[in-house]
């Protein structure tokens, strides 16, 4: 039986179920499952994977990517997986290459598709600041590792499974980490969890401030492309493409944004796209469901003064 085990990050338990997902297609339906969840946390799991290996540090040791990589590393000694997916998480990006060399495997990070060939499995991931796509196939024995960026394979419908539940004995190397202080975190909003996203390009760099209304209005969030994040106008933090974040809204208006590979790879589980652009053969147009032909900021505020009569009548 093919073996995969899943690394699940205490603070995003939804992608790390996604990873299930990406085992999947990484596998074909015959392979075993094994979770791994490593929180001083009572959290309740659904029922889909084949086991489920619960790790009690102490102190601080959950939040230690070096203990943990020592744990799974002993597990992956007795029961030899063929697949390690970790979650491309802040925690997953410091444990993922740290397990991978105490294995002496090598690691694709951040990867966004998984395909099966005649020729073996090869995943797909954005390269030079998401210029280009590269493809790599796993050759060797393995286990084969990566770390697969969140919210890629969401939505997919998780098999229900007969799941074992086991304690698993941490390793502790006895250095540890200690907590000096903890900071509440600034108030911010991740645009991935907004079912209607308003989103600027290049071509309304000097409107973000509409953006911003227009969303407001339809109860969504502003985003942007790479041109208005290194143009200094918008937050990376709401960045959509393959250098951003992968989104997938019910609803995208994209706006003055032509649609580069790296963009087009970041909305693709989009519900429906609405472009206005005045290029009507922007490589983005071919993919939304309505395409507005003009000026994107005049487009804006005559929206915004739409939705405002609207709400006042």
């Amino acid at each position: 039986m093919i073996r995969c085990l899943i690394y699940i990050d205490p603070s995003e338990t939804e992608s790390s179920l996604d990873l299930i997902e990406a085992a999947r297609q990484l596998h074909g339906d015959a392979f075993e499952v094994t979770g791994v969840l490593c929180s001083a946390l009572d959290q309740t799991l659904p029922n889909v994977f084949d086991r489920l290996m619960l790790v009690a540090y102490p102190a601080n040791g959950c939040i230690d990517p070096a203990q943990v990589a020592d744990t799974m590393q002993a597990l992956h000694w007795k029961d030899k997986f063929q697949s390690i997916l970790i979650p491309a998480t802040p925690f997953g990006r410091m444990l993922a290459p740290r397990l991978a060399m105490l294995l002496g495997t090598g690691l694709v990070a951040d990867i966004t598709k998984i395909r099966r060939t005649d020729e073996g499995v090869v995943v797909i991931r954005p390269a030079y600041s998401g210029s280009l796509m590269a493809c790599i196939r796993f050759i060797g024995d393995g286990p084969m590792m990566m770390s697969v960026r969140p919210n890629v394979f969401r939505d997919m419908v998780k098999e229900e499974r007969t799941m074992r539940i086991e304690t698993l004995q941490p390793r502790t190397n006895g250095v540890g980490i200690e907590q000096i202080e903890v900071r509440p975190k600034q108030s911010s909003y991740d645009i991935r969890e907004s079912e209607v996203l308003v989103s600027g390009g290049g071509g309304i760099a000097k409107s973000f401030a509409k953006i911003e209304r227009l969303a407001e209005l339809l109860g969504g969030k502003a985003a942007a492309s790479r041109k208005l994040v290194d143009a200094g106008v918008a937050p990376r933090s709401i960045q959509v493409g393959q250098s951003g974040k992968t989104v997938n809204p019910e609803l995208y208006i994209a706006l003055g944004i032509n649609g580069a590979i790296q963009h087009i790879e970041g909305i693709k589980g989009a519900k429906h796209i609405i472009s206005v652009n005045i290029n009507k053969d922007a490589p983005l147009t071919s993919l939304s469901d309505i395409v507005v032909e003009g000026d994107a900021d005049r487009f804006l505020d005559q929206l915004i003064r739409r939705i405002q009569q609207h709400k006042s009548e």
